[in-house]
């Protein structure tokens, strides 16, 4: 959706690093994460709510007010997707925790005020943050990437995303051939860079322990939007899971998909929604939860329904039907607009 106004804050956020990691990126640099101390502070947590006392332990992060913020944001306890896959996310805005014994994978970081919710959310489930060896960005708004700084000052992690991705990241704002470029360059809309952005070419490998994630881009809502793969398992049996960025064509007032200027941004799109309509896809988790039904699902699941509900093996052909539709008539606008 079209980034709404924002209101400044201040929130104090701690800064932490982890012991070395053990992470090998396929298709990258390959170089190795470089070893730092342990956290200083107990409890993520606390240490991403205690106020500043030395500058070069504590960071500030501007947390972002918006007309949807606080819905987002509302807390929501953590749960066991399947096997080692596991919601950490707030309310609306998802967050995924993939766990291995040689450490953890984290996807998106919410809101900067998200941040200290997952770090909660992780240790509820018996997890530590300063263990997360891993954060990928599925798409750098602020809503999905404005906690990943403070995560990964909290964790020491290394954060991968795609090209145009890792380029908004460390900008703290979206790159200008974002469809809400506009709105996104006013300082108000601007997160707390990440350090350390490595970039995962598309089809790219991550790993972590025993889990590959694989990199799929899929452009179209924004220029690096990055949908990303792997498998969990459990009592023997394995599912691919697919961690779907949004298809949603929405930009801020002034921009056109169509624009002569940018011919191949809709090709492009309409090569994103097939992506994901080919996937192996065992379990779709999106973005936004309610772009896939999660409180529907998990509410089935809780009252005992069979098969599990979140497994759908044309989750992710009907995700891109809808998103074609979409697009189809976004274009049929432009078109009718001129």
């Amino acid at each position: 959706m079209t980034i709404p106004d924002l209101l400044p804050l201040a929130l104090l956020l701690g800064l932490a690093c982890n012991a070395s990691a053990r992470v090998s990126v396929a298709q990258s640099s390959g170089a190795a994460a470089a070893s730092a101390a342990e956290p200083v502070l107990a409890s993520p947590a606390a240490a991403l709510a205690a106020p500043a006392a030395d500058t070069a332990t504590r960071a500030v992060d501007a947390p972002i007010q918006c007309s949807y913020c606080d819905e987002w944001n509302r807390q929501r306890e953590p749960f066991k997707i399947f096997g080692n896959t596991y919601y950490v996310g707030p309310a609306g805005l998802s967050a995924l925790l993939i766990t291995t014994p040689e450490g953890h994978v984290l996807l998106d970081g919410g809101l900067p005020q998200s941040a200290a919710l997952i770090a909660a959310n992780i240790d509820k489930l018996g997890f530590k943050v300063a263990d997360v060896r891993v954060i990928a960005n599925s798409h750098a708004h602020y809503d999905h990437a404005g906690g990943i700084s403070a995560l990964q000052r909290l964790s020491g992690a290394r954060v991968v995303a795609s090209a145009q991705g890792a380029a908004a990241l460390q900008a703290g704002q979206p790159t200008d051939d974002d469809p809400q470029a506009s709105s996104g360059g006013e300082p108000r809309f601007h997160f707390a860079p990440a350090a350390r952005v490595e970039v995962i070419p598309d089809s790219g490998n991550v790993r972590v322990g025993d889990v590959t994630l694989v990199a799929h881009y899929t452009p179209g809502h924004t220029p690096g939007s990055t949908t990303w793969t792997w498998q969990s398992c459990d009592a023997g049996r394995c599912l691919n899971i697919v961690y779907g960025d949004s298809l949603n064509p929405v930009s801020d007032d002034g921009f056109l998909y169509t624009d002569p200027a940018r011919p191949g941004v809709v090709p492009a799109f309409y090569r994103s929604i097939d992506v994901v309509a080919h996937l192996s896809c065992d379990i779709l988790v999106s973005v936004h939860p309610d772009f896939t039904k999660i409180d529907d699902k998990l509410a089935a699941r809780e009252r005992g329904v069979t098969p599990d509900p979140f497994i759908d093996t044309g989750a992710c052909h009907a995700y891109a039907a809808e998103a074609r539709r979409k697009l189809e008539r976004r274009v049929a606008a432009e078109g009718a607009g001129r």
